[in-house]
């Protein structure tokens, strides 16, 4: 792979995707943002955009949105890769769902491709406390999930950007499936509990029903494909599957992954998660 040819790193504005982006920018290699906002924009959906992205391009980081859990997710997966392969692409790194079996049909993909592959499986980031789903209930003070006592391996996204980055430009990583996990298992309540200690805020955790709690969702709008992954993700995939932990990202990185409390401290002192009065 040659240095001269841009890095495609596909939701290169998403919570991997832009610290990925950083770090190669950092190291020198030349990137091209996949996106729908950027030039050329590229869309999963609409196949006419790829080419123009994927042009002179050696190597693409493949992060799919919003989840290749979805239905639809393998048939896109399955053509982006063809159109990706023709186009002269030598290697491909993807994210994918640890646990998720819908997730495992698209590493098939990437695997058969008939080119350098890498595989990235990982759960729950840190960021989903600060960057997404779960930030607003943060800062109202209260999240209710369909969660109980399951320990999650929560891993930070600047340890999956660190290892995406070794994987797209490291000839080592070829052929490897990674299942990337933070140091230790934590429950959703414990996570924020540590949140409210580093905040000095009153932050509760509740557990409903499943039922309850996309019968909330449907009464607030949310659209009913979203509906139904996360009711696949706390169904099936928190069932206790991905309790437990690997050394990858230590072995990979030369380094421990970044605990949840360094996480919670440094956010915190942001003030992102304390409300304006």
């Amino acid at each position: 792979m040659h240095i001269s040819n841009p890095i495609l790193v596909l939701g290169g504005t998403g919570k991997t995707g832009h610290r990925i982006v950083e770090r190669l920018h950092n190291q020198n290699f030349p990137v091209r943002i996949g996106s729908r906002r950027n030039q050329p924009a590229f869309d999963w959906y609409d196949a006419t955009t790829w080419p123009a992205v994927l042009s002179g391009v050696k190597a693409v980081y493949i992060s799919f949105q919003p989840d290749l859990a979805i239905p639809e997710a393998f048939d896109i997966i399955r053509s982006f890769v063809e159109k990706a392969v023709q186009a002269g692409i030598r290697r491909l790194v993807l994210l994918s769902g640890r646990g998720e079996e819908a997730a495992e049909r698209c590493e098939q993909i990437v695997m058969n491709a008939g080119v350098e592959w890498t595989v990235l499986r990982a759960s729950w980031f840190h960021q989903n406390f600060s960057e997404s789903f779960f930030l607003e209930s943060i800062q109202q003070g209260q999240l209710v999930l369909p969660v109980a006592d399951v320990g999650e391996p929560f891993i930070d996204a600047d340890d999956i950007a660190e290892v995406a980055v070794a994987a797209l430009t490291q000839p080592q990583h070829t052929g490897r499936v990674y299942e990337l996990t933070g140091p230790r298992l934590l429950t959703f309540a414990e996570a924020v509990q540590t949140i409210a200690r580093y905040t000095d805020r009153s932050i509760s955790y509740e557990t409903i029903p499943l039922e309850s709690y996309l019968s909330a969702l449907q009464d607030l709008g949310t659209p009913p494909e979203m509906i139904a992954l996360l009711a696949y993700l706390f169904s099936e995939v928190l069932d206790g599957r991905n309790a437990s932990l690997t050394p990858d990202v230590a072995q990979i990185l030369g380094r421990p992954p970044i605990v949840f409390d360094a996480y919670a401290e440094r956010t915190a002192a942001s003030g992102l998660w304390t409300p304006s009065v």
